[in-house]
């Protein structure tokens, strides 16, 4: 294991934890959802599971907040750079 040497946070080779990963698997489905949605008129998550169903709204929420948390990501990966 490395340690960042700007903070005390040990992180592996990567640097990304599970929710980190999840995150951004999350935000590329929805990416590429809203790429076929854009090319094609088709939205795959509607498709699967049902336009308006709750499996679909749960589908739609995540991804939402995997971006806010891709937006937190963001500043803390700023945060760790130094010029």
């Amino acid at each position: 294991m490395a340690t960042n040497t700007t903070s005390t946070h040990v992180t592996t080779g990567s640097g990304f934890h599970g929710l980190d990963w999840l995150a951004m698997l999350l935000m590329i489905i929805g990416g590429l959802n809203w790429g076929l949605v854009g090319a094609f008129d088709v939205d795959l998550v509607a498709t699967l599971f049902g336009s308006g169903s709750a499996i679909s709204r749960v589908v739609y929420i995540a991804v939402g907040l995997a971006a806010l948390y891709g937006l937190y990501l963001m500043t803390k990966m700023g945060r760790g750079r130094s010029h």
